[in-house]
């Protein structure tokens, strides 16, 4: 699979990064429910790969062939630890490398990463050569892309997205939101199509994806014909409903018996290196807008293991 972003179908779908969310036990879950066209890992960081704590940070790069293709995204402002921990995800045989330029994590932006990249385009392009680079250095011959927003302050589309673009990569996803904005504000997706202008005036091939707000494959395919872009990112839109990329609709049943699936999951995985409660945000997604769901997520609130959980449910699905 050496460049798997020309063999897409038009549009396509594809899962979002996101930390302590699209964990390998999710994905599982995901790609087994309904698969999208591909698959990301949470965001990792390169620095820490290229420190000796890799091997504890190496569980968020856990995958199956069942999620390819799959992109593994990393960050970082040091395009020396960019290379060696590129070098190191193309030895594990991942197919792409995504480089996140738009997290407003403030822990990160303090490294200089995520979306602080877009106040400084010079190490902005010395990490995505440096990603080649390590690509290179293990031999290999994956694709790079990079995730970013509109802009930091204010919308910075006229100088940053040309940039990115003149990078020579495979696909940019754009999060139709500021920096400033988060998601406190709806997607403005105008912004997006003004991508897919700029791609389609400088004549290059990078995939355009779009990202924000996208909660099915009905309101992405209107959004993909409007826009014009090649792609959609679907993110919140995946919790608590991993039919999502099938279009299934799933029974209160289906959805309490593939939540204690995740759990058991999760705990097998990932039960050493993270933390029981990381679960939880998912109970809040599974349980709701039936009746007794909210009795039954503050039960499942307190629980402390898989074991637990699926006592719980059992009795609940008894009565």
């Amino acid at each position: 699979m050496k460049n798997f972003w020309k063999k897409l179908p038009k549009p396509f779908f594809t899962l979002a990064p996101m930390a302590d969310v699209t964990d390998a036990a999710f994905r599982h879950i995901i790609c087994k429910y309904g698969k999208p066209d591909v698959t990301w890992t949470e965001f990792v960081s390169a620095d820490g790969l290229s420190s000796p704590g890799r091997e504890v940070l190496k569980n968020n790069l856990i995958y199956t062939k069942a999620e390819r293709p799959i992109v593994a995204q990393l960050f970082s402002a040091h395009p020396e630890k960019m290379r060696e921990a590129a070098k190191l995800v193309a030895e594990m045989g991942f197919d792409g490398i995504d480089i996140n330029m738009g997290c407003p994590d403030k822990s990160i932006e303090k490294q200089g990463a995520g979306a602080a990249m877009m106040k400084n385009m010079k190490v902005s392009g010395e990490v995505i050569q440096a990603a080649k680079d390590g690509i290179k250095d293990a031999k290999c011959n994956i694709p790079v892309s990079v995730k970013t927003r509109i802009g930091y302050n204010k919308n910075q589309i006229n100088e940053w997205i040309p940039f990115l673009l003149s990078q020579d990569i495979e696909a940019l996803t754009i999060h139709a939101r500021t920096r400033k904005e988060m998601s406190l504000v709806p997607a403005r997706w105008e912004h997006v199509k003004e991508v897919v202008e700029i791609r389609n005036k400088m004549g290059v091939k990078t995939k355009i994806i779009g990202n924000g707000d996208v909660e099915s494959l009905e309101q992405g395919r209107k959004l993909a014909k409007e826009t014009g872009c090649d792609g959609i990112m679907i993110g919140r839109g995946i919790f608590g409903n991993p039919w999502l990329f099938s279009e299934k609709i799933p029974t209160i049943k289906e959805k309490l018996k593939v939540l204690v699936e995740h759990t058991k999951l999760f705990e097998k995985i990932l039960g050493k290196h993270k933390n029981f409660a990381v679960m939880k945000k998912h109970y809040k997604a599974y349980v709701n807008g039936f009746d007794g769901a909210k009795e039954l997520r503050v039960k499942l609130m307190e629980t402390k293991s898989a074991s637990e959980v699926e006592s719980i449910i059992k009795d609940f699905l008894k009565k």
